[in-house]
């Protein structure tokens, strides 16, 4: 079976370079729309055993429009387990304003994540978010065993960097190695074991998207 993962569209926070977390949840910009929707029409045919999404409002959005899209006539079901990293008290603040007040923090949550201690500043740290991540890709591979199911999961850019690096059996220390998620962007993990093993079949997608790529729909 395949896990199709979609980061979310980006947001008012994104543009302003602000960290959203866990609990932060900033309106998708117009333009993510566009997006999102061209995702949908890109996905048009493909058959979807379930779509699920982060409870979060950015990544809830995200799903609907792109059921919508497809005219995929399910249900949209919300898992815990899909939301975004909780960042603890640098939530809500600018990159530049976190990293004043929390620099190791901040500089190891991007470039150190075995390092990174997020309990230190109120929030979680990588091992319980791919903990988290992992328990949500093997309960729906058991669930949905065939090779040809598909599920569709929205979720967010550092939850998504931690739990696919984590499926795809990483360390820790370089659960990163493949790099940060753009925006609406598209990654494919398969599984042939119901959940056991990962391989990456896409990463990080984002043709479809037909506009060039800007630095902010990185962060």
């Amino acid at each position: 079976m395949q896990i199709y993962f979609v980061r979310h569209g980006k947001t008012e926070w994104n543009l302003e370079r602000r960290f959203q977390g866990g609990h932060g949840d900033s309106p998708l910009l117009p333009q993510s729309l566009i997006d999102i929707k061209k995702l949908g029409k890109y996905l048009m045919g493909t058959k979807f055993q379930a779509i699920y999404t982060s409870p979060l409002k950015r990544a809830f959005k995200t799903a609907q429009v792109i059921d919508t899209v497809m005219n995929a006539g399910l249900s949209v079901i919300i898992d815990e387990r899909l939301r975004e990293f909780d960042l603890g008290k640098m939530e809500g603040l600018q990159f530049t304003q976190a990293k004043q007040k929390y620099p190791k923090q901040a500089a190891d949550l991007w470039a150190h994540p075995d390092l990174y201690d997020g309990h230190s500043i109120g929030g979680e740290n990588y091992a319980e978010v791919i903990a988290r991540g992992q328990n949500f890709a093997r309960s729906v591979a058991q669930k949905f065993p065939n090779d040809n199911d598909r599920v569709l999961a929205v979720s967010h850019g550092a939850a998504l960097s931690a739990i696919m690096g984590g499926l795809l059996g990483y360390s820790l220390k370089n659960v990163r190695q493949n790099g940060s998620l753009n925006n609406t962007s598209l990654t494919i993990l398969e599984t042939k074991d119901e959940g056991c093993n990962f391989h990456a079949l896409v990463w990080n997608e984002t043709d479809f998207l037909d506009r060039k790529i800007s630095e902010t729909d990185a962060l």
